[in-house]
């Protein structure tokens, strides 16, 4: 295998990678309710530390579950929001098909997810203390963009790379 084909196959993992991340990250915003019920049954557990060792994370779980339980049963379709959230992340997978059958031609929706990566910081920031979000909820919802923005700039790099590759040829 030659330098240029090795450098496409490494483009296309890191893409499958991202876009399956994506993809998860969509599909999970559909059942929210069920989830963090679950995440409060395991949180809560007997074999759990977080009750004893992070009360204020068990706090907020329990309250954002008792307000997705009062929404869910009062006004069911505020959770259609998170629908669309979920659609959201699915369509942006789609977007990033682009790239993985052009990758120097696509380099621009690379560039777009880490414009969108880095937007996630001031959005949690903003809007995580309008809502009352816990500051270390808000850290949390950040790490989506900080964790995000890495594949997609080691992708940008490869596909510069790939790009020099191609103009030589």
């Amino acid at each position: 295998m030659d330098g240029r084909s090795a450098l496409k196959r490494r483009i296309r993992i890191w893409l499958v990678v991202f876009i399956v991340g994506l993809v998860l990250s969509g599909l999970t915003a559909f059942p929210l309710v069920t989830e963090v019920r679950w995440m409060e049954e395991v949180l809560g557990s007997d074999a759990s530390p977080v009750p004893e060792h992070l009360p204020g994370l068990m706090d907020w779980v329990v309250r954002v579950r008792e307000g997705l339980d009062a929404t869910d049963a009062k006004y069911p379709f505020v959770l259609y929001g998170t629908d669309w959230l979920a659609f959201a992340h699915l369509v942006i997978a789609v977007a990033f098909y682009g790239p993985y059958r052009d990758p120097v031609r696509n380099i621009w929706v690379i560039e777009f997810g880490v414009i969108a990566c880095a937007g996630i910081v001031p959005l949690a920031l903003i809007c995580g203390s309008i809502r009352g979000i816990p500051f270390y909820w808000q850290l949390v919802d950040m790490s989506f963009g900080v964790f995000g923005v890495i594949p997609l700039l080691i992708l940008r790099r490869l596909i510069k790379r790939l790009e020099t590759y191609e103009l030589a040829a």
